[in-house]
């Protein structure tokens, strides 16, 4: 009976996480506003999108890890606003965290969007240490098509490179639930987002001829949205080239179900909080 409660309100908060005044309220309620303080609306770029939040400890014991994590919403919603759970998840544990948002489609297509992830992660590199983060402990983390964006920056080199930013400022990457290698698109508007059906580039798995940082690449068994094996390919693709890897599924959660578990009230419906805690502290 529990679970099928649990169920069913994550799947009304995830129709909540949807639209952004009931999000806002839902994080008003349920996250807690203490222990962390928040820097709203830092822009990394000249577009109003290209904007993020900062969440610092109150308490760290010098620099802190911080991770760069961007949102999904395939690549055409959502917003930086919505996270605060996210936030105070990873705040709470002492890790400075940003939520950045990004252009979305039908304003840009693919690759701006990788070209907007770029930018803030060069941004966060320069600026993380007057707001208590070390810029030496840089972990990208993103959910669905952010973590296509996380990902993608590790896989295809060029993009942090173009943004001036330094491969090597990796520690690790994060991702959730994400779309790694999932040709060919059926939907018209992905098509038209990504310049057609079977576009190599856009697939991050095609960038892996080397090895790259260390990445967490978890899903939920029940992922109807982006299948399983996005993950299980990219992980042997990337161990492939000795890569670090480590796959954590979630037996019975779903697309929705695996980021809404970091939310205060659903925390045990996985251990991906103090999974990914683990990897950023032992990395």
């Amino acid at each position: 009976m529990r679970r099928r409660f649990n169920a069913f309100f994550a799947t009304l908060v995830g129709l909540v996480l949807s639209a952004c005044s009931p999000a806002v309220l839902l994080n008003t309620l349920l996250v807690p506003n203490e222990g962390y303080t928040v820097k709203r609306d830092i822009a990394y770029g000249a577009d109003p999108r290209q904007k993020l939040d900062i969440y610092v400890p109150d308490r760290t014991s010098g620099p802190a890890p911080v991770i760069v994590f961007y949102y999904g919403g395939s690549w055409q919603t959502g917003s930086k606003d919505i996270y605060k759970f996210f936030g105070q998840a990873f705040a709470s544990k002492g890790i400075v965290t940003v939520v950045a948002d990004y252009r979305l489609y039908p304003q840009v297509k693919f690759p701006l969007f990788i070209e907007d992830g770029a930018n803030a992660f060069k941004f966060v590199h320069d600026n993380i240490a007057r707001y208590g983060g070390d810029p030496n402990h840089l972990f990208l983390a993103g959910h669905s098509a952010g973590a296509h964006i996380a990902v993608m920056l590790d896989s295809n080199l060029s993009y942090l490179k173009s943004a001036g930013a330094d491969p090597a400022w990796i520690r690790g990457v994060i991702g959730i639930a994400g779309p790694y290698d999932f040709l060919p698109l059926t939907d018209p508007k992905l098509i038209d987002l990504f310049g057609g059906d079977r576009v190599a580039a856009t697939q991050p798995i095609n960038f892996i001829d080397g090895k790259r940082a260390p990445m967490f690449l978890a899903y939920g068994t029940d992922d109807k949205t982006v299948y399983p094996k996005n993950t299980v390919n990219m992980a042997a693709k990337l161990r492939s080239f000795g890569s670090e890897v480590e796959v954590k599924s979630y037996p019975g959660v779903g697309h929705i179900g695996i980021i809404l578990s970091l939310a205060p009230g659903f925390r045990g419906n996985t251990t991906l909080r103090d999974d990914v805690t683990h990897f950023v502290m032992t990395h």
